[in-house]
């Protein structure tokens, strides 16, 4: 221990910087010498001698000064421990002590840092990154702002390269006017902005680009885009950018001929499916959204149709797996789906329960018209109710002649056989997707058809339609 002793001295003893507050205690901990450096001179700690230091100690600091005697009786020496040390003068002092036993067990050396410095600066520090923090928020604020403002515009704006000419961003009007669809302004992201101009007009757009990257701006000029090579008065401005500049290009459709009759009748229709209070969407072959009404806006609680464009109709069903997978199985076996019951989430967290008609209409492009309509303030009035009611009325006569746990188990088995033939017809017969509605394995769905005698079909034959 002797050794121990005058090994942690020694190690004290290294030049790592002069201690602020050095005890001297016996080995009961009680405080027989006390010496600050010159920084903390002002202080008066006469009053700590005869004192356990854990007296003196700030409030929170008994118990670590209790361990660190314990473990400098024990080993010779503690390790590194920080306590609000409470001076005389009512100061709290961060502090980072370690103990050490003296070589004749005589008594233990305290030695102690001020830390108040080191927490000016984590306090600082934690300042600064609150800060920068703050400022971060504030730039995706503005960038929000700025992406709003730049998608909800009406007008086609396109960002290119000034090196390359080609796209840095597009806004939703822009993506239409160059693909002729609504899509993200990622279908145009790098791609060389000449390749959507009328091979005609390329020539003439390449000298003004240049015109603008040399000169800063051009005069305008008449381009035709996109497959339909509709026309459209295009001006363009050079901007300072990092890493490079940028050349905005701004396009306002140029005047064009009236519309025909069947162009006119095709906006009344689309126009009245719009106004249909009912939800309606137009799907491709693979589920996605090309067109959407107001109606189908609300009950997913979407401001706008771009954000729904593009996406896939099960991204809002409650169960997008089953109820999706059963909708397009009846789809693909009778072509129209009539009474379809399912639940909508809405953006905002809403459930809406829902009936859908649709239609898959075959083509040279294949498109599912489906219609939703809401129908959750009458779900009660429907008959499947009444029909479990009916079921579970001669349960209530059992009363007093079966005990309570066949009566809970009669009723179990009722509930559960109703539920499962439900959920079947609601399938379509598809027991994959009957399976998931339930929340069950299809090895689990294959027993309970069994048990309630509903397994009517070939085993085989089902398997394989399902594949």
């Amino acid at each position: 221990m002797m050794n121990t002793g005058k090994a942690a001295a020694e190690t004290a003893a290294r030049p790592t910087g002069q201690p602020d507050l050095t005890l001297l205690l016996d080995m009961d901990g009680i405080v027989r010498d006390a010496t600050l450096s010159g920084a903390m001179a002002d202080e008066r700690i006469e009053s700590w001698l005869g004192r356990p230091w854990s007296e003196i100690a700030g409030e929170t600091g008994g118990d670590k000064i209790k361990r660190m005697v314990d473990d400098t009786r024990a080993s010779g020496f503690s390790a590194f421990r920080q306590i609000n040390q409470k001076f005389p003068s009512g100061v709290e002092i961060p502090m980072e002590f370690t103990a050490m036993l003296l070589g004749d067990r005589t008594g233990m050396l305290v030695l102690g840092k001020n830390l108040q410095a080191v927490a000016e600066l984590q306090a600082r520090l934690i300042a600064a990154q609150q800060s920068m923090e703050r400022d971060y928020w504030r730039l995706r604020e503005v960038e929000t702002r700025y992406r709003l403002v730049f998608d909800a515009s009406n007008e086609a704006v396109v960002i290119v390269s000034a090196t390359d000419f080609r796209v840095v961003e597009a806004n939703l009007s822009a993506v239409q006017a160059l693909t002729g669809r609504q899509r993200g302004n990622d279908a145009l992201a790098g791609r060389e902005f000449l390749l959507d101009v009328a091979p005609k007009d390329r020539e003439a757009v390449h000298a003004m680009l240049a015109r603008v990257r040399e000169r800063g701006k051009a005069l305008s000029i008449l381009v035709h885009l996109g497959f339909s090579e509709q026309a459209w008065i295009l001006r363009g401005a050079l901007v300072p950018s990092e890493p490079g500049q940028i050349l905005i290009l701004h396009f306002t459709p140029a005047a064009i001929a009236a519309p025909s009759t069947e162009q006119l009748e095709h906006a009344a229709i689309k126009e009245l499916i719009d106004r249909v209070p009912d939800g309606f969407v137009a799907l491709d072959a693979g589920g996605t959204i090309q067109h959407a009404n107001q109606a189908f806006l609300d009950l997913v609680q979407v401001g706008s149709k771009p954000p729904v464009i593009g996406e896939s109709l099960r991204r809002w069903l409650s169960q997008p797996g089953a109820d999706w997978n059963a909708l397009l199985a009846q789809l693909r076996r009778y072509k129209t789906v009539r009474l379809f019951r399912t639940t909508l989430r809405g953006e905002l967290g809403s459930e809406t329960e829902v009936e859908i008609s649709a239609v898959d209409a075959d083509g040279e492009q294949s498109y599912i018209g489906v219609l939703l309509r809401n129908v959750s303030r009458r779900f009660n009035e429907m008959p499947e109710g009444d029909a479990l009611r009916t079921a579970l009325g001669p349960i209530s006569e059992q009363l007093g002649r079966s005990s309570l746990r066949k009566l809970v188990k009669d009723t179990v088995s009722i509930v559960e056989q109703h539920y499962v033939k439900q959920a079947l017809e609601h399938a379509g017969g598809n027991r994959t997707a009957t399976a998931e509605l339930l929340g069950l394995s299809r090895q689990s769905l294959y027993a309970k058809l069994n048990r309630y005698g509903l397994d009517d079909r070939d085993t085989d034959a089902q398997d394989i339609s399902e594949d």
